[in-house]
């Protein structure tokens, strides 16, 4: 019999809620941000629909980003991006597996390093390499724009990812309701986890840079969401936000917690800095606080069924 074998690696720096400037990981964000829409492609080309797109998320994972298993024919191939050895793996259910460092590259040759990973696996793939979601998008085989990785950077925004996770898994089992997974959505690059009155809601209207058949299956209830983002060139600091769709008279007024929470009127929801949970004595209890406070005023304001869809105590 085989002895078990256990193997520890030194713990990083910063492991519980690490400092996430944004200005100082943009371009390695920004070419992440591609490499994950890619990948998300394949899981979206490839799993049956589900209600409200929750087919197309990636999910964090020990060591990073996983897609979970996809079918393909017969068989079924699972992606992960490594944050802790920076490799992309890909791994089937008949036993076959190839991996590739994660390195500086450019998208588009990242993007034919991957379809010929999947090829050589025997997986043909067709997705399109259009990005979704952004400014000014360039065609994932012709980025040559994108092309930095940091993977000091990489780690700590998979640690932060981490932390989130946790917290509003934590938050999610308080709700019996319909209640949406934690997703890390590759087109807006946030983590998020969706909560519903159980009604169906007005038809979104629209959503920059996304088309309207999607953004309308997204939408077509009524939610209360909330998010982990990491930030853009146009508002570059890492932020958790909350917000209701759609949004019920008053909303906007309401006083979330903590103090420092604020309601953005142009973005239509409530922002809370990742700093300010990072910072703070208790960042579980402060981010359960705001979580928590902005979900209220959507299901008070909403009227939402509380009692049916709430747990009266802890499971």
């Amino acid at each position: 019999m085989m002895a078990a074998k256990t193997v520890r690696r030194k713990a990083p720096v910063d492991v519980a809620w690490p400092s996430l400037p944004f200005i100082e990981w943009q371009e390695t964000c920004e070419t992440l941000h591609m490499w994950t829409q890619i990948v998300g492609k394949v899981r979206l080309a490839q799993a049956p629909m589900i209600n409200h797109w929750w087919q197309t998320p990636l999910y964090i994972s020990s060591r990073g980003l996983t897609t979970s298993a996809m079918p393909y024919d017969e068989r079924a191939f699972q992606i992960d991006f490594d944050f802790i050895d920076h490799e992309l793996c890909i791994n089937t259910s008949d036993g076959a597996t190839h991996s590739f460092p994660l390195r500086p590259q450019s998208v588009a040759d990242f993007y034919q390093e991957f379809m010929a990973a999947l090829r050589s696996l025997g997986i043909e793939v067709n997705i399109n390499t259009r990005p979704v979601e952004i400014e000014n998008p360039i065609p994932f085989d012709q980025d040559h724009e994108h092309a930095a990785y940091d993977p000091e950077q990489a780690h700590h925004f998979w640690l932060a990812l981490t932390q989130a996770d946790r917290v509003f898994q934590q938050f999610r089992s308080r709700f019996i309701g319909k209640c949406s997974p934690v997703h890390f959505f590759w087109g807006g690059f946030d983590l998020a986890v969706t909560r519903f009155s159980g009604r169906r809601a007005p038809e979104h209207s629209s959503v920059p840079n996304t088309p309207d058949f999607i953004v309308r299956e997204a939408y077509s209830h009524e939610v209360s969401s909330a998010g982990f983002w990491p930030g853009s060139a146009a508002a570059p600091v890492p932020v958790f936000y909350s917000y209701a769709y759609p949004e019920p008279e008053g909303f906007g007024g309401w006083r979330a917690q903590p103090d420092e929470a604020y309601y953005s009127p142009e973005m239509k929801e409530f922002i809370l800095p990742y700093e300010v949970v990072r910072r703070a004595k208790e960042p579980d209890r402060t981010l359960i606080h705001f979580l928590q406070s902005v979900y209220e005023a959507a299901a008070d304001l909403g009227k939402w069924d509380r009692a049916a869809l709430e747990r009266s105590t802890a499971p």
